[in-house]
C-alpha cells in the first residue's frame, strides 16, 4: 500500500510539472493607448490632418476665387480645373495616410514581438479579451516604439 501511494505520488508531481511546462504564458496590452502614446503616430497623424486643413483651405480659397469669375464659359473651366487638383490632392493624402498607418502597424507589431520575446511571453493580446490573469506589457509596448527611431 505504502508502494502504491508512493508511486501515485510520482505521477501526480510528474503531471504537474508537465501541466506547468506546458502553460502558455499570455500578455495583453492596450493598443488603442499604444497609438495615442506613440510619439510617430500622434505626430503622423497631427501632419495628415494639418495637409487637409490645408486643402480644406486650398478649396475655400478657390470658392472665393470662382465667384468674382464673371464669364460662365470661364467659370466651367476653372471649376473642372479646380475639381482635378482637389482629386489629386486627395488621393496623394490618402496614400501618404495608407502608408503611414501601415509604417505605424507594422512598428506596434515589431515592438510588440520584441517585447514578447524580452518578457517570455508567448503571446500578447488586445487587453478587451483578457478577462483575467495575463501581464500587461501596455507601457512597455509604448516605451520600446518612442525610443526606436522612425
Amino acid at each position: 500500500m505504502l508502494k502504491f501511494k508512493f508511486i501515485l505520488t510520482a505521477l501526480l508531481i510528474m503531471f504537474a510539472a508537465n501541466l506547468s511546462a506546458n502553460a502558455t504564458t499570455i500578455g495583453y496590452a492596450d493598443f488603442q493607448k499604444v497609438l495615442s502614446e506613440y510619439t510617430f503616430a500622434r505626430n503622423t497623424y497631427k501632419d495628415l490632418d494639418n495637409k487637409l486643413l490645408e486643402l480644406q483651405q486650398y478649396m475655400f480659397d478657390k470658392e472665393k476665387q470662382f465667384k468674382t469669375i464673371e464669364s460662365p464659359i470661364q467659370k466651367k473651366t476653372f471649376e473642372e480645373q479646380i475639381q482635378k487638383e482637389v482629386k489629386l490632392k486627395e488621393d496623394r493624402i490618402y496614400t501618404l495616410k495608407s502608408q503611414k498607418e501601415k509604417t505605424i502597424r507594422d512598428n506596434i507589431l515589431a515592438a510588440s514581438k520584441a517585447v514578447a520575446t524580452a518578457k517570455r511571453l508567448d503571446i500578447i493580446l488586445d487587453y478587451g479579451v483578457v478577462y483575467a490573469g495575463g501581464v500587461d506589457v501596455t507601457n512597455d509596448i509604448i516605451q520600446y516604439l518612442n525610443t526606436q527611431k522612425k
